[in-house]
């Protein structure tokens, strides 16, 4: 049996994503990496199972630190990944699960959206440590597979925290670090534990109406006061210091109101 530890790495970049593979790269140094990830591009899947995802799983072949991996493409979303990762190819639970390295960062109010912190919630919810990395970059490059991002910096703090989830336990109520990587950074970046921001840092576009094709799609543009969330959190952390960001994220996502008073008012 390997004795190594287990890490399941996915993403929602899908599984041709280099930020996929550079996060490969890392924690290869750690232990037994095994690799699920979309097929295709599943960003904005959120946490979400679709009906309509087929739930194909194909092995392929790729070389990663010069050793020939077998990795796993799935017909459907990350945290559908995580799942498939748990049933069938991992014996046992895995002591870790990494979602990542994405294109863009998620930060603030949106973040239930993203495919790469719902792949870290799935793992989360099965009680597995997980961590949800994502780099910085334009929006040009968010739906890309753009060789121009360089995403060795952002391997080094998914190595850099990944070894402090296998050899630490965190507090009971830290299910997830979030982790946001400046586009600028090198490894002396400093980090910095953060909130999450309650304020926007994306901001949903009405559907393009194209006449022949009726209603594409909802877009998004970065928020107008994106630059503009309080000190402490995720965005200040990583748009005003241009530090890393890393932030606890808890799947109890009851208010932090007291309930009795709360009870009082809805009598």
């Amino acid at each position: 049996m390997n004795k190594e530890p287990q890490i399941l790495l996915t993403n929602d970049d899908g599984i041709l994503s280099p930020g996929l593979w550079a996060a490969a790269e890392a924690l290869d140094e750690l232990g037994f990496v095994t690799v699920i990830a979309p097929r295709e591009q599943a960003s904005g899947t959120g946490r979400s199972y679709p009906s309509h995802s087929d739930g194909k799983m194909t092995a392929e072949k790729l070389v990663v630190n010069e050793k020939e991996w077998t990795v796993h493409a799935l017909g459907g979303t990350p945290a559908m990944a995580v799942l498939y990762g748990i049933f069938y190819l991992i014996e046992g639970k895995p002591d870790l699960i990494v979602s990542g390295i994405n294109y863009g960062l998620n930060v603030g109010n949106g973040v239930t959206i993203s495919g790469t912190v719902g792949a870290a919630l799935e793992g989360a919810a099965a009680g597995i440590p997980s961590m949800a990395i994502s780099l910085e970059t334009d929006k040009e490059f968010h739906a890309s597979y753009s060789q121009e991002i360089d995403f060795q910096t952002a391997g080094y703090f998914t190595k850099y925290f990944s070894s402090r989830l296998l050899s630490n336990e965190m507090p009971p109520d830290v299910q997830v670090l979030k982790v946001e990587v400046p586009s600028d950074a090198t490894r002396e970046t400093p980090w910095q534990t953060t909130r999450l921001s309650d304020k926007s840092f994306y901001t949903p576009t009405v559907p393009e109406d194209i006449a022949t094709a009726g209603l594409i799609g909802i877009g998004y543009d970065l928020a107008p006061d994106y630059d503009q969330s309080p000190s402490g959190t995720d965005s200040h952390a990583v748009i005003n210091q241009r530090a890393v960001s890393v932030t606890p994220l808890s799947l109890d996502l009851t208010s932090r109101v007291d309930l009795g008073k709360l009870q009082d008012i809805l009598k």
